[in-house]
């Protein structure tokens, strides 16, 4: 009798190392041959790691996966990965073959994301950094730095939603006027979270603080441009921890250079990691951070659970805890 062959497992995307960590892997290792990738892989290299694989688990997006490279996926039959979307999967080519998808629970990656957007707007209003490195040097405070206060100062939210109303409730109980801004923003939405709706360019030319907090898409990509950060106070800050296209980003540096905006703060980047020698790394004015928003033990819980969970229950052809239909 001809054995079962086992079927391959590719997890793609596990930078942290925290999958295998958080989950118990034991009954798929049992059951199929299992291979975890900890650095990032683009177009071949990417290709060559999974060119065998019967179902592949990506963490987040961190494996862009085009049409192209899709369809030479000869053998596959099952693709999952963690969080509600993936902004470098063009699904559309798998709904094409019939090849299942399922998504798995984040966490509480809305709650961190917001602690991290008030340590970079504090981090920068503060100069944490500065403020540390003449410590570190030896020095004590810079007599001619005065520091400003964001208690009566407007914060602006570009995106009202799940994490942007978390933002806006946290600059309330700091004394911050809220003013905020989306494609389908209207009053009644802007006074439940205690806001003013007005225009973008009210937002951007009148907000010390403005935090991005919209959902990616063609219609939001580029919408801070250089015509847009041209508006913004010489001393406001522009912090994203959101998605890097909702930033022209070759036109930050420029716009940093030209003082409008003062400062800014960013987690999130159009190719990460960040290249080492990226002109970001060492932009003045900027306070830059490897995309942190969703690195917590809970979510990294969560998406390990998700993929053993799932995985197992595509291997027993049951129904997917959460199927992904684009």
């Amino acid at each position: 009798m001809q054995m079962k062959t086992r079927p391959n497992i590719v997890i793609l995307g596990d930078y942290e190392q925290a999958i295998r960590r958080f989950s118990n892997w034991d009954a798929l290792e049992q059951r199929a041959n299992l291979s975890f990738h900890h650095q990032p892989l683009r177009d071949e290299a990417l290709y060559e790691v999974i060119k065998d694989a019967d179902a592949i688990a990506i963490v987040r997006d961190r494996a862009p996966l085009n049409k192209a490279l899709l369809n030479r996926l000869n053998k596959l039959k099952f693709l999952m990965f963690t969080g509600e979307r993936n902004g470098t999967l063009e699904a559309a080519a798998l709904v094409e073959r019939n090849i299942p998808m399922a998504c798995s629970p984040g966490g509480p990656s809305k709650e961190t994301t917001t602690e991290l957007t008030w340590t970079l707007i504090l981090g920068a209003a503060k100069r944490l950094l500065e403020q540390n490195q003449l410590m570190v040097q030896g020095g004590w405070r810079d007599p001619l730095s005065v520091l400003p206060m964001l208690s009566g100062e407007r914060l602006g939210i570009i995106g009202l939603g799940a994490i942007g109303s978390r933002v806006a409730r946290v600059g309330k109980a700091f004394g911050m006027e809220l003013v905020t801004w989306s494609p389908n923003m209207n009053g009644a939405r802007a006074a439940a979270e205690d806001a003013k709706s007005v225009s973008l360019d009210e937002l951007l030319s009148t907000a010390k603080v403005v935090s991005l907090h919209l959902v990616a898409s063609p219609a939001t990509k580029g919408l801070i441009n250089a015509e847009k950060l041209a508006l913004m106070r010489t001393d406001a800050i522009l912090v994203n921890t959101s998605r890097s296209s909702l930033i022209q980003m070759q036109a930050l540096p420029a716009a940093l250079a030209a003082g409008h905006p003062g400062q800014a703060a960013i987690d999130v980047f159009d190719l990460e990691p960040l290249p080492a020698d990226d002109l970001l790394r060492k932009t003045p004015n900027l306070l830059v951070t490897p995309h942190l928003g969703f690195i917590a033990e809970p979510i990294f819980a969560a998406f390990a659970d998700g993929i053993t969970q799932t995985l197992m229950a595509w291997l027993d052809n049951k129904p997917l805890p959460h199927p992904f239909k684009p």
